[in-house]
């Protein structure tokens, strides 16, 4: 069994890696987690839709006519004194004595009945408001893909970054080791010391040691990537998009304000949200007001199948609200106070949306300026390096001054890398403040 279950085990491992990565592009990872069966938050708000829709036909068919049909046949004997028949108490001549049990005997009913209401005013504002619930829930669900997909972009971004930096951390255990050579070269012509050796081996063994973190650091973002995208865990991943500057378009602050009033699905859906506490608030006052429905039925009744008569029965029904002990007050009362709760949430969030905008117009103006300051700090880092080594190479002077070099190259590497980090996470948190990740990344 144990045989059986090790060959299973290293039949999955050896399968798992078989497979080839899967090449991964920004747009690609955002395609599949919003799909329908991609996150678990898409997968929730398509569930919540589909309650929404039909909670909407529950409401329509209280419009609708309603039709029942029903069958029955008995065979029956009944004891008329428990019904309230006594004839004892009226003798009849003769002798003769009406009797108390009888049966058994049979009936049949066989019977169609429909109902229809003629108007019932809250019944079609309930309606009405089911229909807004549906828009609401189509809102709340866009608005989860935007937020899915702002998600997913980050944790994309992170896991280049990752990327990012396992690529310099091994670009610079690369210059460490020519630096280390370059000092055994110095060193074997009579130009170098042992320290200098010695110093380059231990700045080789710094970088090394940064190349292990990075690589932890990356398989740890990748994983966070695929549970963002709902993927199974043990999925290779290559990722195909770099870490890049791309300029945005300039917006005043007022443009953004309204481009996100406007495309915002969060707010879409409040507004709505709004609307239906509102005619929900109406449907519950209108409950006063009378309501008329038909009726009728028909079918064969009688003692048997062979004896049965058609009967029918058909008429209408006004109902007038007079007194419920304060239900309908109540219910009032808390609908036009879920309207008043609505109309602050809708107030609040549109504050919330105008603070949105403004830090991330400023987060990305900063960033924007920390990729140009950082892209200059590197190109004077290459120079200073290189003309270190060349420095170094004449013996104009010691190893030092390379390795100091090496270590301010080495953190320009790192804040470029942090700036362009930055500058592309501040452009999906302006798109998701104006409600507009999917198509920014599009």
């Amino acid at each position: 069994m144990r045989y059986v279950l090790a060959l299973c085990m290293a039949g999955a491992l050896a399968g798992a890696q078989d497979r080839p990565p899967l090449q991964l592009s920004l747009k690609r990872a955002v395609e599949i987690a919003t799909s329908p069966e991609g996150s678990t938050e898409v997968q929730l708000s398509g569930e919540s839709l589909k309650q929404a829709e039909l909670r909407s036909t529950e409401a329509r068919a209280a419009l609708l006519p309603d039709l029942e049909s029903a069958f029955s046949y008995q065979d029956r004997t009944a004891n008329l004194l428990a019904m309230g028949f006594d004839f004892s108490r009226f003798p009849i001549p003769g002798g003769f004595a009406f009797p108390t049990f009888v049966g058994p005997f049979t009936t049949l009913d066989a019977r169609v009945s429909a109902t229809q209401n003629v108007f019932d005013f809250s019944s079609i504002r309930k309606f009405q408001a089911s229909k807004v619930g549906v828009l609401a829930a189509k809102s709340d669900s866009e608005n989860t893909g935007e937020q899915v997909a702002a998600v997913v972009a980050r944790a994309y971004l992170a896991a280049v970054r990752a990327d990012t930096d396992v690529d310099t951390a091994q670009a610079n255990v690369r210059l460490s080791q020519a630096v280390l050579t370059q000092a055994q070269n110095q060193k074997a012509a009579g130009t170098g010391t042992g320290i200098e050796i010695t110093r380059a081996r231990v700045q080789l063994a710094n970088d090394q040691q940064q190349l292990l973190v990075a690589q932890n650091a990356r398989r740890a973002a990748h994983l966070r990537l695929l549970r963002a995208m709902n993927l199974r865990l043990d999925t290779e991943l290559e990722l195909t998009d770099r870490l890049q500057y791309r300029p945005v378009d300039a917006l005043t602050l007022e443009q953004a304000r309204q481009q996100a009033l406007r495309e915002r699905p969060d707010y879409q859906a409040q507004q709505q949200r709004q609307d239906n506490a509102r005619l929900t608030a109406s449907a519950t006052r209108l409950e006063r007001l009378p309501s008329l429905a038909a009726f009728g039925d028909y079918g064969p009744s009688g003692a048997g199948f062979g004896n049965s008569q058609p009967t029918r029965t058909y008429g209408v029904s006004l109902k007038i609200p007079l007194f419920d002990g304060g239900r309908r007050d109540a219910r009032r009362a808390e609908s036009e106070s879920q309207q008043r709760a609505e109309t602050i949430k809708s107030n609040d969030l549109k504050d919330q949306i105008e603070l949105d905008v403004r830090l991330a117009l400023d987060a990305l103006s900063s960033a924007q300026d920390e990729v140009n300051v950082a892209k200059d700090g590197l190109d004077l880092a290459e120079n200073e390096l290189a003309q270190a080594r060349r420095r170094y190479e004449a013996g104009v002077s010691d190893s030092l001054e390379v390795t100091d070099a090496q270590t301010r190259l080495e953190r320009a590497r790192d804040n470029q890398t942090a700036a362009l980090y930055n500058y592309n996470v501040a452009r999906i948190d302006l798109a998701q403040a104006m409600g507009t990740v999917r198509r920014t990344i599009d």
